[in-house]
């Protein structure tokens, strides 16, 4: 794998909020000429494929401002300031929003979801052997719940009835871990 071609020489914070923080770098390009680089850090998140004993999914569907559109997704969340055990952080989340408890987990690795203009890692996870517990949403959140089939998600993945990257990613690598665990 090749080097890092670019050179960072100065960097300054343009924004932040609770969410996020946006840096402008003064960088030198691989082509050795002068440029700039936008930033915006986020802080590691998680997404989580809980399913249940009757082979079913648990989606979460809220409006997303960013794109104006309500989204079908799989409970998903980022981590506080200084977390940094994701299976800890996926399992607050998958409990807040989502009203469950899982006792099996598998990590399914992680995505770069913008890697062109962002640092967002997410963790995703398997979580099974299911049980409830009372969700606990944000105030931002206006979440619905819905059980549907495990297979009804995979078709929504890939007909784009769930367009968020996580989500899909998520489903999908379940998805054919299932089938390739089956031969």
């Amino acid at each position: 794998m090749p080097g890092n071609p670019w050179k960072t020489r100065s960097s300054r914070l343009a924004y932040q909020n609770a969410w996020i923080r946006v840096r402008e770098d003064q960088v030198i390009r691989p082509d050795g000429g002068p440029g700039i680089y936008g930033v915006i850090e986020i802080r590691p998140s998680i997404g989580v494929v809980a399913i249940n004993d009757q082979d079913e999914i648990v989606l979460v569907g809220q409006w997303r401002y960013a794109v104006n559109r309500y989204s079908w997704e799989v409970p998903r969340g980022g981590s506080h300031p200084g977390e940094t055990n994701m299976l800890e952080v996926a399992k607050r989340e998958l409990a807040e929003e989502a009203g469950v408890i899982a006792e099996h987990w598998e990590t399914l690795g992680p995505v770069d979801v913008c890697n062109g203009v962002a640092d967002d890692v997410q963790t995703l996870f398997w979580a099974t052997d299911l049980s409830s517990t009372e969700t606990r949403f944000d105030p931002e959140e206006d979440i619905t719940v819905e059980w549907r089939p495990f297979e009804e998600a995979v078709q929504m993945a890939m007909d784009g009835r769930i367009t968020e990257v996580c989500s899909v990613a998520a489903i999908l690598r379940v998805s054919w871990l299932r089938k390739s665990s089956a031969h």
